[in-house]
């Protein structure tokens, strides 16, 4: 199955280095989305752990604390890291 990858936030500029799609194995889920998109980024291009995790518009958590959610053919991943300030 195929599924969208967005990256935003602070961590947009590793969005360069990441796929727009990502080919998964049926029955995915989201920390195969989450092992995969690891992989090809390497330990110098990980997400924080505080990235925010949504499914086909559903807030599921953090990277570091999310359901075990599966993915269907198509879905949207997006991950965002928050920021703050003014």
């Amino acid at each position: 199955m195929n599924i969208r990858l967005v990256i935003s936030g602070r961590s947009y500029d590793k969005a360069a280095q990441a796929p727009e799609t990502l080919e998964l194995a049926a029955g995915a889920t989201v920390d195969d989305a989450l092992a995969a998109l690891a992989e090809l980024l390497g330990e110098e291009g990980r997400l924080p752990d505080s990235c925010l995790v949504a499914v086909a518009g559903r807030h599921l958590g953090t990277i570091a604390n999310h359901p075990a959610e599966p993915l269907r053919d198509g879905d949207e991943v997006v991950l965002f890291s928050p920021v703050a300030g003014g």
